[in-house]
């Protein structure tokens, strides 16, 4: 089904896991710490990686940051870190999703189904375009006037999920859900701030807004400047 890099040091859990996911049909390569991960990942181009965080040599969201520098492969953290704080950090430093451990082969499989689906959906997704804003997914780039925007990985997702919906107003836990992955509540603020970064960008505040348009108790709604 699909060509899975999976990095991670504990022998037992990546021999289980590849085991695991050749069952169900995917072709594993693996790697057992984050540099030789990282050389497999640009050169043998992976459809997915699963990324444990606990490598011996650098820390996961280090690599993970790395690795998007370079490439934008849908990647899953494989983690043993349950707190919150930590799993919004690994999303908005590029993650797509996160299982944390232990979790079974079945589990990781539906998954990389699930993030592989959003990912083709992206690729298929035509460029947006809102007022003098324009999104491209498949490229994932953003300009504004024709000027480049410099987004992270967790802004450009934001900004593209408001911006395929330019009109509609969209709530908070919407924005949790579905560009965080995040099922659960408590992180609101998360939101709020990177609305904040996205308005620093697009030459606006909250006091004065162009794009971004904070409706009270209700969400957030993207649209193009009027006049």
């Amino acid at each position: 089904m699909a060509q899975v890099l999976l990095i991670e040091d504990d022998p037992a859990i990546r021999g289980a896991l590849i085991r695991g996911l050749t069952e169900r049909g995917h072709a594993v390569d693996s790697a057992a710490a984050a540099l030789p991960g990282l050389e497999s990942a640009v050169t043998n181009r992976p459809d997915l990686v699963v990324l444990d965080l606990g490598l011996p040599d650098l820390d996961g969201t280090t690599v993970l940051r790395m690795l998007r520098g370079v490439s934008a492969v849908p990647v899953i953290v494989a983690t043993a870190r349950d707190d919150e704080s930590e799993i919004v950090a690994v999303l908005d430093a590029g993650a797509d999703d996160y299982l944390v451990k232990p979790f079974s082969a079945a589990q990781l499989d539906a998954r990389i189904r699930a993030v592989l689906r959003r990912s083709g959906d992206a690729v298929a997704d035509p460029a947006v375009v809102v007022g003098g804003l324009r999104v491209d997914p498949r490229a994932r780039e953003a300009s504004l006037d024709g000027v480049a925007l410099d987004l992270t990985p967790r802004e450009f997702s934001l900004l593209h999920y408001l911006a395929a919906r330019s009109g509609q107003v969209v709530s908070k836990r919407e924005l949790l859900t579905e560009v965080w992955q995040l099922p659960y509540g408590g992180a609101d603020k998360t939101v709020d701030v990177h609305l904040s970064w996205l308005r620093r960008k697009l030459g606006e505040t909250a006091q004065e807004p162009r794009y971004l348009h904070a409706v009270r108790g209700v969400g957030v709604r993207i649209s193009a400047p009027q006049g």
